[in-house]
């Protein structure tokens, strides 16, 4: 029985793109419990480490997900750079970075930081779901906080907010990753907070 979830978990895990919780796999695995569940991925992740694979497992954003192995980014780097879509701008890895390590923040303590005007910059990131509206400052005006998302975490490999490197580590990988354009799932690697994607509106 074990061999044979393990099989469905790892199948589950090929064909998800986004990272996969033990419980979400419980409502397939229904007989198995979470722990159960994390106990065959940690033996399928140790299989796949041991046998030198070109994919492994790693625990991302809360979940797991099927990745490539670092040991073959050089290739996926030449075979993707000239095939990935729009890249992050300087100014937006700016601001980026100034959410990831502020949060919450408004756009008027951003714009403070970084003395240039930033509301396209932040549109441009809600709409790559990189950012989120996390609230509103209990201030006048209550002007909108925004906060890391669950697809930040997922973009840079990170299981939470509190594996976030120190800063100036932060804006040197962010820019090694543009520029040799890898997709997300190439990448390999304040408390987290919950993900709230949805916009406030009042």
């Amino acid at each position: 029985m074990n061999e044979h979830a393990q099989s469905i978990i790892e199948a589950l895990l090929f064909v998800s793109e986004s990272p996969v919780s033990a419980e979400q796999i419980g409502m397939v695995l229904e007989d198995l419990e979470p722990s159960e569940i994390r106990s065959l991925i940690e033996a399928l992740k140790k299989d796949y480490e041991g046998s030198k694979r070109s994919l492994v497992i790693q625990e991302v954003a809360g979940g797991y997900q099927m990745t490539t192995n670092p040991l073959y980014a050089p290739w996926l780097r030449k075979f993707l750079k000239k095939t990935r879509g729009e890249k992050l701008s300087g100014p937006s890895l700016e601001t980026l970075a100034i959410v990831a390590y502020k949060q919450p923040v408004t756009r008027q303590e951003i714009e403070f930081i970084r003395g240039v005007n930033v509301e396209g910059v932040l549109k441009s990131l809600l709409e790559k779901r990189l950012i989120r509206i996390a609230g509103r400052k209990e201030i006048i005006g209550r002007p909108l906080l925004y906060g890391t998302s669950r697809e930040f975490l997922e973009y840079f490999g990170l299981n939470s907010l509190e594996e976030l490197p120190p800063l100036e580590e932060f804006v040197q990988q962010s820019e090694k990753m543009e520029e040799a354009a890898l997709p997300q799932e190439a990448l390999s690697p304040s408390p987290e907070k919950p993900d709230e994607s949805k916009e406030i509106t009042s």
